[in-house]
């Protein structure tokens, strides 16, 4: 059974309070700073110039969370936790990738530039002691109790496999940062997933690093979904990745259950498959693999015929289809999430299939909706001329002679 404890709840809410009040001052920050997203290519989504940076606000709404849950809690061992190298080692490694994310916003780096300071920071925070040093063997319905029931992983295995996992997983949801709110939204649901699953092994300290970065995304989410506001930036979304890569280390695969290492495989699936999708991709068609494209999961839903928020709520769907199948492995074992698994399987082909047709059928019953009204309202008007009425002032009501004369009522909700 899952217990959400009050202080998670302050930790949300903290982190929300902050995130949405801070995401303003942000954009302000933004644009005197000249952080600012122009479309100028074919990949550009948005059509007018977006504040970026947004990124802030979720780091403020997270930082002071944590700061406020652990502090409140126990003061000296909030201290003595700051001490340790390998908490000076991580806050070293993401104060790196956040003025790194801020300068980009601002100067618009290349991947050249970016990747060799996302691996500095990533070995910072390796070299400090947060690494993947064991795999539970698969196909095991117990706990992992003796080193022959786990892969152990050698120094430099271990060092290189979580180098890997932090660099891959910051640029990876770098990479679906595509459409407004996908990558905060994603990112979100990750969160909310490996906050579920601390809570299930009664990690608390993990707990409340996963329930603050959800409380911060769902403060600044109202101003980054479509239409967004602003953009959270290389600021934003190299951080998320980051830290969600860190939660997932020091989370998930601490555990010495069975398949703990397939739990944030699950958890963050969704930007991995597109990562990995974009690699090959443009291995084959012989590009740079840090050069942008327009082949994205985002858009070739977009290209299917998607809505922007269709697209966008499609992607929330898998992500967190993953995420519960992730949740059902922790708590069910192999099998039951095997057989979830299918299932989604299954029903998200069959709707895949269908995605476009949904898409459309809207705004062909909008336009039809339209027409029937104006025919309404021409018949009404036509009866009146006809049967000699008057109006309230006395004059004669004109007849009209088309749909032209009827004068539509404003409407109230356009379209994006």
């Amino acid at each position: 059974m899952i217990t959400i404890e009050f202080h998670h709840l302050v930790a949300f809410a903290v982190a929300l309070i902050v995130a949405f009040f801070a995401t303003p001052i942000a954009r302000k920050i933004a644009v005197n700073s000249g952080a600012v997203n122009i479309p100028n290519d074919s990949r550009r989504i948005h059509k007018k110039p977006m504040a970026l940076m947004g990124g802030l606000a979720i780091i403020a709404g997270f930082v002071l969370a944590m700061i406020y849950s652990f502090a409140t809690r126990d003061i000296k061992s909030f201290a003595e936790f700051l001490i340790k190298p390998k908490t000076m080692g991580i806050l070293a490694g993401v104060l790196i990738i956040i003025i790194l994310g801020i300068v980009d916003d601002i100067k618009a780096l290349r991947a050249r530039v970016k990747f060799p300071v996302q691996l500095i920071a990533a070995i910072i925070v390796v070299a400090t002691g947060t690494r993947i040093t064991t795999i539970s063997k698969p196909f095991q319905e117990t706990v992992a109790l003796h080193p022959g029931m786990m892969y152990m992983l050698g120094d430099i295995l271990a060092f290189a496999i979580s180098i890997v996992w932090i660099v891959g997983m910051t640029n990876a949801i770098n990479l679906i940062d595509g459409l407004d709110g996908l990558a905060a939204g994603v990112s979100g649901i990750a969160a909310i997933t490996l906050y579920i699953v601390s809570v299930i092994r009664k990690q608390d300290d993990i707990a409340i690093i996963s329930v603050s970065l959800v409380g911060a995304i769902a403060g600044f989410l109202p101003y980054n979904f479509n239409p967004a506001k602003i953009f959270m930036g290389d600021t934003g979304a190299t951080f998320l990745g980051f830290i969600l890569a860190i939660i997932s280390i020091e989370g998930t695969m601490k555990s010495v259950t069975a398949l703990a290492v397939a739990i944030p495989i699950l958890v963050l699936g969704l930007p991995i498959i597109d990562t990995m999708f974009a690699i090959f991709r443009r291995i084959l068609h012989g590009k740079p693999i840090g050069e942008a494209d327009r082949g994205h999961l985002h858009h070739r839903l977009l290209d299917m015929g998607l809505s922007h928020r269709m697209a966008v709520i499609s992607l929330y769907i898998v992500s967190g289809a993953l995420g519960l199948v992730s949740i059902a492995l922790v708590d069910k074992g192999l099998l039951p999430s095997i057989i979830l698994l299918i299932i989604i399987v299954i029903f998200g082909i069959g709707g895949a299939r269908n995605l476009k047709e949904i898409s459309v059928m809207p705004e062909y019953n909008v336009i039809e909706e339209k027409e029937s009204v104006k025919n309404t309202e021409l018949a009404d008007a036509q009866l009146e001329a006809a049967s000699g009425k008057k109006q309230e002032d006395g004059s004669e009501v004109k007849k009209a002679s088309g749909p032209d004369d009827i004068k539509d009522e404003p409407e109230g909700v356009n379209e994006t």
